[in-house]
């Protein structure tokens, strides 16, 4: 029996001075269609979480940002034993303040919207409220979900 995939994603964590983030409404996609996530996704593997987090916000919202400028804010390991197969991976965060071009959707998103990490729409990914109170807001470096 071989062991399940491991997923190594980043995501972009895109914060206006006003302090409000940039987050996308998925679609068409396998995971998450419909809900507000941020931009983000699988690393591939000649690149580094940042350039992957770099690329992901390019693809998705359209804005180009420097990945030697990125913040790691936190990564979260998880183990997902909710569904048919288990799904392992780590999650890493990145704080971008600057960036280049205006968000808009562009693959993978229907929307784009600015708003509080005090008050998430309640159509987000199921996880994205914690991820970003304990990454962004509390600054917790890491944690780990095995539920």
């Amino acid at each position: 029996m071989s062991a399940p995939p491991f997923h190594l994603v980043a995501w972009a964590v895109l914060q206006r001075p006003d302090e409000r983030i940039l987050l996308a409404r998925r679609s068409n996609v396998s995971y998450g269609n419909g809900l507000w996530g941020l931009p983000g996704g699988h690393v591939e593997d000649n690149e580094t979480l940042p350039q992957a987090a770099a690329r992901e916000a390019l693809e998705e919202v359209g804005v180009r940002l420097d990945p030697a400028s990125l913040l790691l804010l936190g990564m979260t390991r998880y183990v997902d034993n909710s569904e048919a197969d288990i799904v392992r991976g780590l999650d890493a965060f990145y704080l971008a303040v600057d960036w280049q071009g205006e968000a808009q959707p562009v693959s993978e998103c229907s929307e784009v919207g600015w708003f509080s990490p005090h008050d998430l729409p309640p159509d987000a990914l199921p996880w994205l409220d914690t991820a970003v109170s304990r990454h962004l807001v509390e600054r917790t470096a890491f944690r780990e979900d095995l539920g």
